[in-house]
């Protein structure tokens, strides 16, 4: 019997916040993680980010991998507010799954932005003016 990977590892400890809490689907975990990569790179430094960068960082990602469905996907992954992706985050930390510092709190999180105006309304449609010349 060897030992785990730290993949391994890894989705044993994700299944096992799942579990634990089941309001929010395996993939709404899995896109924190990727948020906090997208974070760190457009805020173009390493290490930690506080909430309001992760819930940035979080919407322009959003909108980059799923445009006009940001809000559907999220909603199929049981998340409907920025409160919610608090409590992602903190099941991941309660988890040892993800770092945080003293000063990283749910309250970060709470109510930061609405998500129909983060992703639809926000989301505009603008035609090319280049498209259609010869």
């Amino acid at each position: 019997m060897g030992h785990q990977s730290p993949q391994e590892k890894f989705e044993e400890g994700l299944s096992r916040v799942v579990d634990a809490d089941p309001r929010y689907r395996k993939d709404a975990y899995l896109f924190i993680y990727q948020a906090l990569d997208y974070t760190q790179a457009m805020l173009e430094r390493g290490g930690h980010v506080s909430g309001k960068e992760l819930l940035e960082g979080i919407r322009k990602l959003n909108l980059q991998e799923f445009g006009l469905m940001a809000n559907t996907v999220l909603e199929s992954w049981g998340v409907k507010t920025t409160d919610d992706f608090g409590e992602i985050v903190f099941n991941l930390v309660e988890n040892g799954l993800l770092k945080k510092t003293d000063q990283d709190t749910r309250r970060e999180f709470k109510n930061v932005y609405s998500f129909d105006e983060a992703f639809d309304q926000s989301f505009d449609i603008v035609a090319d003016p280049e498209s259609g010349k010869s």
